[in-house]
């Protein structure tokens, strides 16, 4: 019989040193995961701005909270801050009060969301997964969540 596509292609980058190497030592690389662009919009800066469209659940001046596009439970949305922050260490001592308040929020959404509990996540960086370089909070739940989380 004839190999498939997944074969092929595994071959390939198994018959070669240096291709697996690549996807060992860069697996972000791999997984579509880009650094940010200094300045660039992100899709969030986006749905901040209403050029597209996005299930709102939440807003004030500092923040805005809405549903996932691809959730991971009946229960999944994020928290962003309007001022975009990358990353989490790109935060000075000026942004303890935007942290802080978009823990407070996550944490009101979730209970009336989610009553039974749910989890907050921050991925940060390529190596945290995290693909929009604009700070947000998921929030996950209405289902029992597994440990750890992967």
């Amino acid at each position: 019989s004839l190999p498939n596509k997944t074969t092929i292609t595994m071959n390939r980058l198994l018959g070669s040193a240096g291709a697996l190497r690549n996807v060992l030592l860069n697996p972000a690389r791999f997984l579509s995961v880009k650094p940010p662009v200094p300045d660039a919009d992100t899709i969030f800066d986006k749905i901040i701005r209403r050029q597209i469209p996005a299930d709102i659940i939440y807003e004030d001046e500092r923040c805005l909270a809405f549903n996932d596009v691809s959730p991971q439970g009946p229960v999944h949305f994020l928290v962003i801050p309007k001022r975009r922050i990358a990353k989490l260490e790109d935060g000075t001592a000026a942004d303890e009060p935007i942290f802080g308040h978009l823990m407070q929020v996550a944490g009101e959404l979730g209970k009336e969301r989610a009553p039974e509990g749910f989890r907050m996540v921050v991925n940060n960086g390529e190596h945290g997964c995290q693909t929009v370089f604009h700070l947000h909070l998921h929030v996950i739940g209405g289902r029992q969540l597994g440990w750890p989380p992967g």
